[in-house]
């Protein structure tokens, strides 16, 4: 994807006001970097060569990172922590998705089988590496007016996520705010998304194993019909749970798999099926589990099948701070002029740092990352995702900004 030197670049609108500018030779060393990443996916928890790249160029700036109790991850501070200040975090996270990259023209793509960072991870850590990279130069020239965090969290993509497990690591102890961005391809590169209030969905899984004695088809009556009660629970589940919440709570249920049966003619003793629960609000999101259990075991019994349900929690909404947005606004602005800001829908998605705005106020900013002009249609989680390049750029300089920026 494109690279763009500093003349292709657009004015800067708050240049003059606001310092730390990427030179060019950091551009370029941000774009390998990424590049490096993106080569070498790693999963949720075993992102140890991810780790160990992004502690080695922290150190070589002079910082002193902290690798997680968990064994993967880091943490990294800049600034001065002794004046009772709180300190700004910025979040990255750094695991990969277990798919195959099918960029075949591609000269970085994958070199790890059914491995790709098609979710963007890799454009998030070298963002925060890019923004820590600047801070520190400016907190050496006396520039920096708060301290800052830097936050590169393993395992977004493993429920419950592993926002969890960094906080209870200590990693926002001394934090008064946190942001984030996450890549968006129907953002054009040199813009983000911004919203106020729930900008993501709360998103939790679903396993099921129903059972009965089993039988001959020509004697259902016998007998538990399984596969018929596995296809009520399949079609009534999801419509009770939505008679049961208010409809503006968005909650679904939704399948992703269903096995059950050998042969036609036998009616089988086991099945299962999986899914996920997704709810737009926070307070719904709360009482989620209670009634899609009650849901389930309700339809299962009225079929006679033995029901054993696994809830697992997932992550809550990302319920963006109205103050943190207007921060993340005000610091694009200031770099780059209020056309490089567009408001955005709240995604059915889900996304672990809304852990972390359990603790802290906070906001996520949707990044650019389409080239301006492309046609192709890109989505994440898909084996051909990929982002112009100058999106690094524009992540640095945003996060940049609002550390600078008087809150």
């Amino acid at each position: 994807m494109s690279v763009e030197s500093e003349a292709d670049l657009p004015g800067d609108a708050g240049e003059a006001l606001l310092p730390g500018t990427l030179p060019e030779s950091l551009r370029a060393e941000l774009v390998a970097f990424r590049r490096d990443l993106h080569m070498h996916p790693e999963l949720g928890n075993q992102e140890f060569r991810t780790t160990a790249a992004i502690k080695e160029r922290l150190e070589r700036a002079g910082l002193e990172p902290r690798v997680l109790a968990i064994g993967t991850g880091l943490v990294c501070d800049i600034g001065d922590w002794g004046d009772g200040l709180p300190a700004l975090a910025l979040r990255a996270d750094i695991d990969a998705l277990p798919i195959p990259d099918a960029k075949t023209e591609c000269a970085y793509r994958s070199t790890v089988p059914d491995r790709a960072h098609a979710c963007g991870h890799d454009v998030h850590t070298t963002v925060v590496l890019g923004a820590g990279l600047v801070l520190a130069d400016l907190h050496r020239k006396g520039l920096l007016p708060r301290p800052v965090r830097l936050i590169f969290q393993p395992a977004e993509e493993v429920l419950p996520g592993g926002a969890a497990d960094s906080i209870e690591c200590g990693v926002l102890e001394g934090v008064g705010r946190i942001v984030a961005v996450h890549c968006d391809p129907r953002v054009d590169a040199g813009r983000i998304g911004i919203r106020e209030g729930a900008i993501t969905s709360a998103c939790d899984r679903l396993e099921i194993a129903l059972d009965g004695p089993g039988g001959h088809t020509a004697r259902p009556h016998l007998t538990t019909d399984l596969v018929t009660a596995v296809a009520r629970v399949v079609t009534d589940v999801p419509a009770l749970v939505a008679r049961r919440v208010d409809t503006r709570s968005g909650m679904a249920v939704t399948w992703g798999r269903i096995e059950s049966g050998h042969a036609p003619n036998v009616i089988p003793q086991h099945a299962e099926l999986s899914g996920t629960v997704r709810c737009l609000d926070l307070d719904a999101w709360r009482q989620a589990p209670d009634i899609v259990v009650a849901a389930i075991d309700e339809v299962a019994n009225l079929h006679r099948a033995k029901s054993e349900i696994t809830y697992v929690r997932g992550v809550p909404p990302v319920v963006n701070d109205p103050e943190i947005t207007d921060l993340l606004r005000a610091a694009m602005t200031a770099r780059r002029g209020p056309d490089s800001v567009e408001g955005t829908e709240q995604s059915l998605g889900g996304e672990d740092f809304s852990w972390y705005l359990e603790h802290v106020p906070g906001a996520m900013a949707r990044l650019g990352v389409r080239t301006p002009g492309e046609r192709t249609i890109r989505d994440l989680h898909q084996g051909d995702f990929d982002v112009d390049e100058h999106a690094i750029t524009v992540g640095v300089e945003l996060f940049t900004a609002a550390a600078l920026i008087d809150l």
